[in-house]
This record gives C-alpha cells, structure tokens and sequence, in this order.
C-alpha cells in the first residue's frame, strides 16, 4: 500500500510540473491566436515583464491559460491531449474493430515490434557467442572486446543511414535493415553481461571442478553457464530496449509509413505534437511490457534452477 501511494505521490508530481510547463510553452501561441481572431491582448507593465517574462502575459490575460492546455498544435501537449490521443488510436481503434488499421497505434507497433525482436534475436545469438569465445580465448579477449567497445562510439543515427543506403544497393529491404540495427544496439549489454557472468565463479569453484577431473565442456555447462543466468537476463532487459530504440531509428531515413518511428516522422513534418508524444508513449509501454515479459521469463527459469525466490 505505501508503494502504491509513493508511486501515486511522484506521478501526481510530474502531471503538475507537466502542467505547469504548458504555461510558458503554449502561452505565446495561444495570444497569437487571439490577437489575429480579434480579442483584445494586455500586455504586462514593462516591471512585470522584466519580474515575470512571459508570465506577465497569463497574469493579463487569464482568460488563456486554460486555452494553453487545449490547442491543436501545442509546443508542449498537456497530460490529457496525450492521454486522448493515445486512447484514440488504440482503445477506440479495438471497440470500433479497427485494432490492426493504419491509424491504430497497435499496427504501427507491431510493425516496429516485429523488426525489435528479429534485431533481438540476432543481437542475443551474436553477443552470446562473442562472449563464450572471449571467455574460453584470450585472443578473442584482447582482439575483438576493444572493436565491440568501440563500436559503441558511433551515433546510431549517423550509422543507421549507412546501413541502410548499403543494403538497400545489395538489393536488401524490409525489415532487415532495421533489425541489423537493433541487433547492432542490443548485442553489445549481451556481450558485457555474459562476459562477466561467465567469469563470475570463484576460484574455489573452479578449483572443484578441477579436482572432480571436470572437462572444460563440463566446467562450462556445469558452472559458468548457470553463473550467468542473472547476468544473463539483466543484460537482456537493456537490450530489449535498445532493440526497441534501433528499430525506431532505423525507420526515420527510411521515411516509413508504418511504424513508431513513421508516426514521429509524420508528426514532425506537420507539426502534430500530440502525435509525437503519443508514439513517444506507445514506444515507451510498448518496452515497459517486453521487460516485464523478461522479467517474468527471468523468475521463472531462475526459479527451475533453484536460483530464485
């Protein structure tokens, strides 16, 4: 109960601040809208301009705070245009039996979700079996950890344009390209997290299984393995993210029409805030529910192996 009401607490706080912003943001569009419709506009003293800035503008002029909360095309949307926003394009989407249509949320994130999790897959697999090779090769080590470290320098958004002017010359489309970079930004947390969970078992432990005369095979799937569950799935959870993140990124120089990433862009080129924030919101469930997916996999399999709680 106290968690709840903590939880309440600090989300009450932030709708506030959220509001509160709306002031100052939407506050000069909204005057100019009132000036060109013909309402009369008090401007602040000259001491209250320089005390309150634009504040002294609301304070005038109160009649359009309230406005500054319900424009079509607000700098910063409130809270509730948000919240409408978002039902519009997915609850409303199921009770009308649209759940799949162009203008549902639900389309355009499958669309991105199906590129997140082949990027996933792939980026999995690939620092997997980087990091057993790092951990059983002290060439590997030495040779590619430094490259997969600084792999990690370059922008994405500066690499994905790349990626895709390359592969679209090979004839390469759809959804490869962007998962290549998912898989680009979730291989990497794999590869530390194995690692270090790999090399977790104490000296005593592997001293044990030299005495039991163990092979390294056996060392491996008896011990260092089961070591790296924990360091495993945390590494996964980042990942996940990441995944999402690539997917979106890959979709922008593409100038996609479906996705998350296309409902950003089509939201930047006509300046509808609402929109972005909504897809801004959508990517940010849509990777809130693939962790606690993960996370309830991670319960479960530590669980079996006698690791959890």
């Amino acid at each position: 109960m106290k968690t709840l009401i903590a939880v309440l607490t600090v989300l009450s706080v932030i709708i506030a601040f959220w509001y509160a912003a709306c002031l100052p943001m939407n506050i000069k569009g909204v005057l100019t809208e009132a000036e060109r419709a013909g309402a009369e506009v008090t401007p602040a003293g000259a001491k209250e301009r320089r005390d309150l800035g634009e504040f002294g503008l609301v304070m005038d002029n109160s009649f359009a705070i309230p406005a500054t909360w319900a424009q079509d095309r607000p700098r910063l949307p409130a809270p509730h245009q948000v919240a409408q926003e978002l039902w519009k394009t997915t609850g409303a989407m199921v009770l009308k039996g649209k759940m799949m249509s162009k203008r549902s949320l639900f389309y355009h994130g499958w669309v991105t979700l199906s590129a997140t999790l082949l990027g996933f897959g792939i980026g999995t697999g690939l620092g997997i079996l980087l990091a057993v090779g790092i951990v059983h090769s002290r060439v590997m080590d030495m040779s590619v950890m430094p490259w997969a470290i600084v792999s990690q320098t370059i922008p994405i958004i500066a690499l994905a344009p790349m990626i895709i002017v390359v592969l679209y010359s090979i004839g390469v489309q759809g959804i490869l390209p962007k998962a290549i970079i998912s898989a680009y930004l979730s291989f990497f947390p794999v590869v530390v997290g194995m690692v270090k969970g790999l090399r977790s078992p104490d000296g005593m432990q592997l001293d044990l299984l030299r005495t039991y005369n163990a092979s390294t095979n056996q060392g491996f799937w008896k011990l260092r393995l089961p070591a790296s569950m924990p360091y495993l799935f945390a590494s996964l959870k980042i990942g996940i993210a990441a995944s999402l993140v690539g997917a979106i990124v890959g979709e922008l120089p593409t100038g996609a029409v479906a996705g998350l990433g296309a409902r950003l862009l089509g939201g930047s080129y006509y300046g509808q805030t609402v929109q972005i924030w909504s897809a801004l919101f959508a990517a940010a469930i849509l990777a809130a529910c693939l962790v606690a997916l993960l996370g309830l996999i991670e319960r479960s399999v530590l669980k079996r192996m006698g690791m959890g709680a």
